[in-house]
């Protein structure tokens, strides 16, 4: 599949309908919006694991994570600055619970920038590959370095032929694992102002994620700044759920879809308690989700943090609350955290790795993940409920 150089021509001409979405407006919060139970797990330092420790001189941020199907091996790739350089990667073998020494990785992915993104995946004809993405190369593309051995080695990283600071934030197989749709968000095409709007984008892959279709845009929202898509397919399988970011009014929506991503719903306001930047949601073995993020909500107890929230896929289509939120990790420097990872073993035990100032002191952003089973927060937020 070649890149076209008239990508940019494909962005402006030929929206579809279903894709030309009005602009939507802030909504007051009401006061019921966070009277859900919250568990406060900030503390328990018992539970954290320093990946990367930042320092008075480096900054550690923008993890992603991801496990391999022996349940046990996660390798977890991060900056060094904000919206940095590329490059530093780590694996664990037992979980999550203790991780290596910085692995090898070729030169070139140094001059690569800002939340490299790691996946699994699989083209159709069922070759699997590691995949790091990395924006802002210096060419203006995103890159791309692969492993084929389990990440035992890495290519160097190479363009993909698509622009973007960011790379994709979220990838789902689509179409019955004939193709991959990748999402991300770029500047709104063609805008001069000083303070440029951003709109979602989606592309296709039909070789593994080696190789994409040009950008199309699919939420556009004028006056705010959706970015930052995350995907997620109902239990049943038959929609895809897409949950977006806002960066201007520091609220959320959602948007679903009925055929493959192939069009979309308008973008809808998520519930409060869903209010925040850079959702990663994963199922739990009994069926509900786990989703977590970067707090921006309005009048949130827990706003800046970073927390997780634990409720169904019903719940969010529904509009409704959900059953309890966490707070994993209080930020020393208030909203300057999120970009998680977030894993589930065999053993349900959940494991969150975002980038935070954990702690006070001269120290920078750190690396840290928390581990937490839902057996355990599910009676903490009974707890919490029933007090008067």
């Amino acid at each position: 599949m070649k890149i076209s150089s008239l990508w940019l021509c494909l962005l402006v001409v030929g929206l579809a309908p279903e894709v030309r979405l009005a602009a939507a407006t802030e909504s007051s919060v009401p006061a019921t919006a966070y009277a859900l139970p919250t568990v406060d797990l900030s503390t328990d330092t018992g539970r954290q694991v320093v990946i990367a420790q930042g320092t008075d001189k480096i900054y550690q941020g923008h993890p992603t994570t991801v496990l391999l199907p022996d349940g046990k091996t996660i390798y977890c790739v991060w900056t060094y600055g904000h919206g940095g350089q590329c490059g530093p990667l780590k694996r664990s073998d037992d979980g999550g619970r203790t991780w290596s020494e910085l692995l090898p990785v070729p030169d070139s992915w140094r001059t690569t920038r800002n939340c490299p993104a790691i996946y699994r995946l699989t083209d159709p004809a069922g070759v699997t590959r590691l995949v790091v993405y990395a924006g802002e190369g210096a060419d203006g593309n995103i890159h791309r370095a692969q492993s084929t051995d389990d990440g035992k080695t890495w290519s160097e990283m190479t363009s993909i032929g698509l622009p973007g600071v960011m790379p994709f934030c979220t990838i789902a197989p689509v179409r019955g694992g004939q193709a991959l749709l990748g999402m991300s968000n770029i500047r709104r095409p063609g805008e001069k102002t000083e303070k440029r709007s951003n709109v979602v984008v989606q592309s296709l892959s039909t070789d593994g994620g080696l190789t994409w279709s040009p950008w199309e845009i699919v939420v556009d929202l004028p006056g705010l700044k959706p970015c930052e898509p995350g995907l997620v397919r109902s239990p049943d399988g038959k929609q895809l759920l897409c949950l977006i970011r806002e960066n201007e009014k520091r609220v959320a929506f959602y948007m679903t879809s009925e055929d493959e991503g192939r069009s979309w719903t308008k973008p809808a306001p998520l519930p409060a308690s869903l209010h925040g930047d850079r959702h990663v949601a994963k199922f739990l073995p009994d069926g509900r989700l786990v989703i977590c993020f970067r707090d921006t909500g309005n009048g949130s107890p827990t706003r800046n943090h970073f927390v997780a929230w634990i409720g169904t896929y019903a719940d969010i289509v529904a509009g409704k609350t959900g059953q309890y939120r966490v707070k994993l990790l209080h930020s020393h420097k208030g909203g300057d955290c999120g970009y998680p990872g977030v894993e589930v073993l065999p053993d349900g035990t959940i494991v969150a790795t975002t980038y935070i100032k954990y702690r006070p002191g001269p120290e920078k952003n750190s690396v840290v993940s928390v581990r937490f089973h839902p057996k355990e927060t599910d009676a903490l937020a009974r707890a919490a409920e029933a007090k008067p």
